[in-house]
């Protein structure tokens, strides 16, 4: 049998830490030992622990993420997490095992996971589900904070250039994000991809044709490349 990994979480931002402890809930033979929100904090679980794994956030106060990491032992693995993009050469400068861009969807994680698991020689992880009867929300930075939306408040998302509007029951979230990283995080049942640039919910259909789906005060087109799969979801409804 492989051995339990022993991880910690660090990240000074309290919606952050919840996130991935929620993700890592979801696999087999990972055991969050810790969730630190700076790195003297990590210091004092590291000298009381075997630690196999970090989830280390590169932007704290005091200690940066890239500070802690050039001072611990080098078989602590290191899977970097940041909001920055420009950070990502120095953090693979210092091998980490990957560098996971905020916010952190479970299919990124668990990508990072398997990695970790392959450099390690350790054996693999089984292929796990996302559990979306136990996740009816997700996260998404707006505004300069990561923002809850709760799936069943969607009715529609559009792809503007480069961000995304999520279009709720009340109001509107806009996030700096790829359409296909906000489709990695829908539940597949409750929504369909209908064109490069829109989702939908099926909760929020009200009647369809071959070019466009209506929703109340919104008709979504359908692209040639989509309309095969999106006309046989909604017939099968």
């Amino acid at each position: 049998m492989s051995k339990t990994i022993q991880c910690i979480i660090i990240d000074d931002e309290v919606i952050a830490r919840e996130i991935l402890e929620n993700h890592l809930q979801k696999i087999e033979k990972i055991k969050i030992i810790a969730s630190c929100k700076n790195a003297i904090e990590a210091y004092n679980v590291l000298e009381n622990n075997t630690i196999d794994l970090i989830f280390l956030d590169i932007n704290m106060p005091e200690i940066s993420g890239l500070a802690f990491a050039k001072s611990i032992p080098k078989n602590v693995k290191i899977i970097f997490t940041t909001a920055y993009r420009e950070y990502a050469i120095e953090g693979f400068d210092l091998q980490a095992v990957d560098y996971l861009l905020k916010p952190i969807s479970f299919e990124r994680l668990y990508q990072a996971i398997h990695k970790f698991f392959n450099e390690t020689r350790l054996k693999k992880i089984a292929p796990i589900p996302v559990l979306e009867e136990q996740q009816n929300f997700m996260f998404v930075r707006a505004d300069r904070k990561m923002v809850k939306v709760n799936f069943n408040e969607i009715k529609y998302i559009e792809s503007t250039g480069d961000y995304i509007k999520i279009v709720l029951e009340n109001g509107s979230v806009v996030t700096r994000e790829t359409i296909g990283n906000i489709e990695a995080k829908l539940p597949t049942r409750n929504f369909l991809r209908t064109h490069r640039s829109y989702i939908i919910s099926l909760a929020h259909v009200v009647s369809f044709t071959n070019e466009h789906i209506e929703l109340k005060n919104k008709s979504i087109p359908i692209s040639r490349s989509y309309k095969s799969s999106v006309l046989n979801k909604l017939e099968s409804l």
